[in-house]
């Protein structure tokens, strides 16, 4: 009796420390024919749990298809009256893996940082600092949304919906980026700077998404850049047919030009 006693009370105390915490995952595996190259089978499976306390909310991302359980990601955020604080405590791996076919980066660099951000009565604007010495100040006016961060790198960004049509453009160190989001006719439109176009057909749950992507250009890495080499690919399409399954699951055939390749994906969120 006293271990059944005993036994109810840690299953409370249990219970009870998991009433902050939201666990949700997913988990999809791949089957790709390669056109004519050999074929191959690829998994993934991610889990992230979210805790919160009151105004404070800790973030954990990990990923569970390897050989090892790997953290991916572990953030935290807080507000203190109209000072919110933004922790990013994961140093992730920047290092590129392959010095001629992805580029990427040369050497590691870290990546954790905190944001001190406030709120201040200016037309909706924050007012944020960040440990790198970067001021950020965004904000929404007229219907515009506003971010525009000073330091290193200076860094501008717009948003706005018009007309139907939902177009952000950013402009960082003087290089314009733009996107158009609209949907025509029950088609999702989408059109970047880069020349990237996105249709996507049908209903919810029953989708065919058409991608044109666009080419890449060989790219020569240099160590002042800290980048490696990037290899020139054509540019290619992907058409996408998705189909959500009674079962749960989705499941996604994806044919691809770029080398005549279907890919059959089952996936699930949770």
């Amino acid at each position: 009796m006293k271990k059944l006693i005993a036994l109810f009370a840690v299953t409370t105390l249990s219970t009870s420390a998991m009433a902050g915490v939201a666990l949700t995952g997913s988990a999809s595996a791949s089957y790709d024919d390669n056109g004519t190259a050999a074929s191959s089978t690829t998994y993934d499976a991610d889990l992230s749990a979210v805790g919160t306390n009151g105004a404070t909310t800790v973030t954990i991302g990990m990923d569970v298809n390897g050989a090892n359980a790997a953290i991916s990601g572990a953030d935290m955020a807080t507000t203190i009256g109209p000072v919110t604080i933004a922790a990013d405590m994961f140093d992730e791996v920047s290092k590129a893996t392959s010095s001629t076919v992805t580029g990427g980066q040369r050497t590691e660099t870290t990546d954790t940082g905190v944001t001190v951000s406030l709120d201040v009565p200016i037309g909706d604007m924050t007012i944020g600092l960040d440990n790198s010495g970067n001021v950020i100040l965004s904000g929404t006016f007229s219907g515009v949304t506003v971010s525009h961060t000073v330091g290193d790198t200076t860094t501008t960004t717009a948003s706005a919906a018009i007309a139907g049509i939902d177009m952000s453009v950013t402009n960082k160190a003087g290089s314009t980026t733009w996107t158009l989001d609209t949907t025509v006719s029950g088609v999702d439109l989408t059109l970047t700077s880069a020349q990237k176009i996105t249709a996507a057909f049908g209903l919810a749950g029953n989708t065919l998404t058409v991608t044109r992507v666009p080419a890449v250009a060989y790219h020569a890495g240099t160590v002042a850049d800290n980048d490696w080499n990037t290899t020139a690919v054509d540019s290619y399409s992907t058409a996408a047919i998705s189909r959500d399954l009674t079962s749960g699951a989705t499941l996604t055939a994806t044919y691809s030009t770029k080398d005549d390749s279907l890919t059959l994906k089952a996936a699930v969120t949770f």
